[in-house]
């Protein structure tokens, strides 16, 4: 299969690493350092305690490539999405799909506006990896790649992805309603990242404070109600526990929103509460707390150092 993986960082080096040894895989990353030590070096990546080596192609720009590709892999920041794939126009062709398995819900809305909804894929992944050096990733935990498709799959492209995946060591799983998995994802992500990102504290904060967890709750009670609007699966007291238990054993935790405002970047809000608020206009259900928590991470955002109280 001749796929592009848009995104150098941890997960897309990953990726593109282990799809390279039986695919034509092409690195696209705008950073030039990264991209002329991969084509120099090669990845590195340290699996089980060995540093495995891999060979993928490498371009900042991919005008350098001819044809279009069979799959591209989203691996940027949702921000990102729309200018990545604007960039990289060049290798969609009618019969390119598109695989996102980027945090939060609803990528499908930027995705659609480059290909047809039915060569959209979206999915989850449990692998993780962390950054050690320039063209050195560790490959952490390693679990299932979970892949669906918003309408029915009538020329089999996801069979297609996992036997490509699966025989470069990937567990891919083909789930017949995505979103519902996606869901269950995001109800920890749309409570505990958005609330330790506003008041700018670690995850053990929100079980332990009366006034942040009544917070939390009223957040998880919005997004049940819009995923039952939705057609969606939700027992809002299991997910209630989960949310509190995920606070009480990681403590030291920091979320992705959270860690992103203290350092004063964009974050991915919009892919994640936003998803909520979005979805919940569709369907018709008022979610005042989320679209507060929308306004208030976006304004945070627009801080400077000097604006800022120190």
């Amino acid at each position: 299969m001749r796929i592009a993986v848009i995104g150098a960082g941890a997960m897309g080096s990953i990726y593109g690493g282990r799809l390279s040894l039986n695919n034509e895989v092409t690195l696209i990353d705008t950073n030039t350092q990264v991209v002329e030590h991969v084509q120099k070096n090669g990845l590195l990546l340290e699996e089980n305690g060995v540093d495995n080596k891999y060979t993928p192609n490498a371009v900042v720009d991919s005008k350098e490539i001819s044809g279009h590709a069979d799959l591209i892999i989203l691996f940027v920041k949702a921000l990102f999405s729309k200018a990545a794939l604007s960039g990289n126009r060049s290798l969609i062709g009618p019969e390119t799909y598109v695989l996102t398995l980027q945090n939060g819900s609803g990528h499908e809305d930027i995705l659609g506006e480059f290909v047809s909804k039915d060569h959209i894929v979206i999915g989850t992944t449990e692998d993780n990896g962390a950054v050690l050096g320039m063209g050195h990733i560790r490959h952490g935990g390693v679990g299932n790649t979970n892949i669906g498709m918003l309408v029915e799959d009538k020329d089999g492209i996801l069979p297609k992805i996992k036997e490509a995946f699966d025989s470069c060591g990937f567990h891919v799983r083909i789930h017949e309603n995505i979103q519902q998995l996606i869901w269950n994802k995001l109800f920890t992500n749309v409570t505990l990242s958005a609330v330790t990102a506003v008041l700018q504290v670690k995850m053990g904060y929100i079980a332990s404070n009366e006034y942040a967890w009544k917070l939390t709750l009223a957040l998880l009670h919005e997004a049940v109600e819009v995923a039952h609007a939705l057609g969606l699966e939700a027992d809002e007291e299991k997910l209630a526990e989960e949310v509190r238990h995920t606070s009480e054993s990681s403590p030291l935790g920091v979320t992705s929103i959270c860690f992103d405002i203290s350092k004063g970047r964009k974050t991915e809000v919009d892919t994640i509460s936003g998803s909520v608020v979005r979805a919940a206009a569709k369907v018709g259900v008022p979610v005042p707390c989320h679209t507060f928590i929308v306004n208030m991470i976006h304004a945070m955002e627009g801080r400077s150092a000097e604006e800022a109280v120190s």
